[in-house]
């Protein structure tokens, strides 16, 4: 029998309406996207009313591609329970509100092949990091199967080795879920953010902690990788929690890059 996994936080992150949530989405997009198609992106993973505008920019610059990218590749850190190495599932869909995405079946093995890579239906079961993602997927392309990856402590060059296994050609997005600054006074937090995005340009992957990133690690072999491949990193939008919620204290910084 077909395992799909629903979706955990449709009602809290983002409208649990399909309605509602496909309106939502698309006002996120209504942004002028500039330069070309990336190869990946960086966005963050907040709320929708927190972090969906920044991550609109990320995912606008799809356009010209929603045809042709037919695999998604997304890591995210782990919130819920703790991972060793990379942990992906054995379901054969996610769900959203907008419907199913497939998983990439043959991708996935190919990553099980790695030692560091495991099969963890607990990690995935009430994960937001890689779930927020999946509306905005689904509104800005068209079918394209998935390869989720949950991402523990893991090295670099873990992380660079199974990045390499599974970055195919143009059809093919890597996806890297991560907020920023985490609970830093806003001034603190905006000066953070803004060297995490020198670093992110510079693709200096030992340059990013967990204290710049709570994705850290996936974002550390996206950088390392993109260095190996030539790609240039480009920031989109930075903005951080205290813009919605007025307050200066306890923010949470957010950001979006493209890579091409």
């Amino acid at each position: 029998m077909p395992q799909t996994r629903p979706p955990a936080v449709a009602g809290r992150f983002y409208p649990a309406s399909p309605e509602a949530l496909g309106a939502e989405i698309d006002g996120y997009l209504a942004v002028a996207a500039t330069g070309p198609t990336p190869k990946a992106i960086v966005v963050p993973h907040a709320g929708y009313r927190y972090s969906g505008a920044i991550a609109g920019h990320a995912y606008a610059a799809l356009g010209e591609a929603r045809a042709r990218i037919r695999r998604v590749v997304l890591l995210g850190p782990a919130h819920r329970v703790a991972v060793r190495g990379i942990a992906t599932s054995a379901a054969t869909a996610f769900a959203t509100p907008l419907g199913e995405v497939a998983l990439d079946q043959v991708a996935i093995a190919q990553a099980l092949a790695f030692d560091w890579v495991h099969t963890l239906e607990a990690a995935h079961a009430e994960e937001h990091s890689l779930e927020v993602q999946l509306p905005f997927l689904q509104r800005a392309l068209d079918d394209f199967s998935l390869v989720p990856l949950v991402v523990g402590e893991t090295p670099t060059a873990e992380l660079v080795a199974l990045l390499e296994a599974l970055w195919g050609g143009a059809e093919t997005l890597i996806v890297v879920s991560s907020d920023l600054s985490h609970y830093q006074l806003r001034a603190e937090a905006q000066a953070l953010d803004r060297a995490t995005s020198t670093a992110i340009e510079r693709l200096d992957a030992a340059a990013i902690t967990p204290d710049h990133a709570c994705g850290c690690y996936p974002l550390r072999g996206l950088l390392a990788l993109a260095r190996r491949h030539g790609l240039a990193a480009h920031t989109l939008a930075l903005g951080d929690s205290g813009a919605v919620s007025g307050t200066p204290q306890q923010v949470v910084g957010y950001g979006a890059y493209a890579f091409h």
